[in-house]
């Protein structure tokens, strides 16, 4: 059964949280609800949901901290809300990577047409960077995801199947940091576990494969308590 999309809520409005939890979960989303800013970061890394809901204003770290805190490693969309009738903070939100904004109070179903729009483009967006060729490492190699294959200076580095996945994954988000969350539930569209060490030993023997036609050191390079990045 197909995995359902998932939305991380951050509002330290209770009762907002539980109308519009309640109304996404009947339209059939997967909803994590945090009511305050001190540990929502980490949450979003760890969670790697399709949407998150931010609310501005939130007790011990705000919503624009949040935003700027995980917006290089979280490939989402983040919809930020306020009830400040101030656009200082509409613009704010969106310099700081937020990707939508609504003021409060919203409605649920208008909620629910942002959230989708989003979801519409993040999926155009990827099919878009699925279907162009990507240069990496030095612009050594050439990953073409039409045929599945890469090369380097011309030459195919021998893939298997499974290790062409992680390939694409990282290349897609080249010079950024993927978590292992994020890469196993892409690939296998359910949540890491914790133990199962399958994305790792894809990794490692991936690194290798392409560290044999590189001469600037290691391809893919894992970030401590983060996740890995492929170099550029």
């Amino acid at each position: 059964m197909k995995d359902k999309l998932s939305v991380l809520l951050i509002d330290d409005d209770i009762e907002l949280c539980e109308l519009v939890r309640d109304y996404l979960i009947q339209n059939d989303y997967r909803v994590s609800v945090l009511n305050d800013g001190l540990n929502a970061a980490k949450e979003i890394l760890n969670q790697a949901p399709h949407i998150v809901i931010l609310d501005l204003m939130l007790p011990h770290v705000d919503g624009l901290t949040i935003c700027k805190q995980v917006r290089d490693d979280y490939h989402g969309s983040i919809i930020m809300l306020t009830a400040l009738d101030d656009d200082i903070d509409e613009v704010t939100g969106l310099e700081v990577g937020a990707d939508d904004y609504l003021a409060k109070p919203v409605k649920p179903r208008v909620l629910l047409a942002h959230i989708r729009a989003q979801l519409r483009h993040l999926e155009k967006h990827r099919k878009r960077r699925e279907q162009e060729n990507i240069q990496f490492g030095n612009q050594c190699f050439v990953l073409n995801p039409a045929n599945r294959t890469v090369t380097v200076d011309h030459q195919p580095v021998e893939l298997t199947g499974a290790e062409y996945d992680v390939l694409l994954q990282l290349a897609m988000h080249c010079g950024e940091v993927v978590s292992r969350d994020a890469l196993h539930k892409t690939i296998f569209n359910f949540e890491y576990d914790g133990i199962e060490r399958s994305i790792d030993l894809r990794i490692s023997r991936l690194r290798n494969k392409l560290n044999q036609h590189s001469e600037s050191g290691n391809i893919i390079q894992t970030v401590r308590n983060r996740g890995y990045l492929l170099a550029r």
